[in-house]
């Protein structure tokens, strides 16, 4: 049994100094009330609530890093996120982020309407998930975009690698969405949508683009459109069909993740991503070729 500062440390990315600054305020429940005891053992059937709080606004610095620009004018640039990258900033950790290093290739012209933390940043893209992500240079481009997301006329492609043989060659995954009552850490499928309890519709469609046979086991390469995108949709979605992404350790299985011990993440990457430009309406569609660890991966199972 961990100690919950070297819990919730490790689980969120922070600093036990800053868990245990978060504690001490009050920002911890256990099964329903709040505790201070940075040493408290972890039980396994805890209900954990940990509050770590708005971003604080900060300084974020400007930061010469290597980006892969797949298009580009004045008012949007899109990208290739590269896996391990995180999108923005987040509580001690404001270094080496996707913004950083936008602010430096875009000279600090982002769009400001999500704030000093996330400065162009429209939608986000799970850290150890690679691929295209479209940033705002404008507050113009931004409305233009989160409006495209909300009215679900922004396209998203992904592929992934699953473990297991869909059952179906395409279909729609349509399965509200929440943060888990058992793992905080974790989000949940639940029958209904509860907008008040922050459980959200959310639906992805799939089509099987490859089917594998690899170490006495199944495989699928998957095209996932996104119609929603809610917090580790795909993931979740896939994971609740008993098809989930390999390399994935928060919803994966390690038995089958070890076949892949070179993968630093889930084996998920953004391929497409299309919209109409801000300002001219035009169609804009940005593709990007699958990564190194992702084409392994597939010559592996090829194999």
């Amino acid at each position: 049994m961990k100690r919950i500062d070297v819990y919730l440390a490790e689980e969120f990315g922070l600093t036990r100094s800053a868990v245990q600054k978060i504690i001490e305020n009050g920002g911890l429940k256990i099964n329903g009330e709040v505790r201070r005891e940075k040493n408290y053992k972890v039980q396994g059937n805890d209900v954990i609530d940990f509050d770590v709080g708005e971003p604080r606004e900060v300084n974020i610095t400007a930061q010469d890093l290597s980006l892969d620009v797949l298009y580009e004018d004045e008012h949007v640039i899109v990208v290739n996120k590269r896996q391990g990258m995180m999108t923005h900033p987040a509580q001690d950790n404001y270094e080496d982020t996707l913004v950083n290093a936008l602010l430096h290739h875009c000279k600090g012209t982002l769009s400001g309407i999500n704030g000093e933390i996330r400065p162009g940043i429209v939608h986000r893209l799970d850290r150890d998930t690679s691929g295209v992500i479209a940033a705002a240079k404008n507050d113009a481009a931004h409305l233009s975009l989160a409006e495209q997301l909300k009215t679900r006329t922004l396209t998203r492609i992904y592929n992934a690698v699953v473990f297991g043989d869909m059952k179906e060659d395409s279909g729609v995954i349509d399965l509200p969405l929440g943060r888990s009552k058992k793992d905080f850490r974790k989000i949940a499928v639940y029958k209904t949508a509860d907008p008040e309890s922050k459980i959200r519709e959310a639906i992805t469609h799939y089509k099987v683009l490859e089917r594998f046979f690899y170490k006495n086991a199944s495989y699928s390469l998957l095209e996932l459109r996104l119609e929603t995108g809610r917090t580790h949709q795909i993931r979740v979605h896939l994971a609740h069909l008993g098809r989930p992404v390999i390399g994935d350790s928060v919803y994966g299985l390690e038995h089958i993740n070890k076949n892949f011990a070179f993968l630093n993440g889930q084996c998920l990457h953004s391929k497409t991503i299309e919209f109409a430009h801000p300002i001219s309406g035009e169609k804009i569609r940005v593709d990007s070729e699958l990564p190194e660890h992702f084409k392994k991966v597939l010559g592996l199972i090829r194999g």
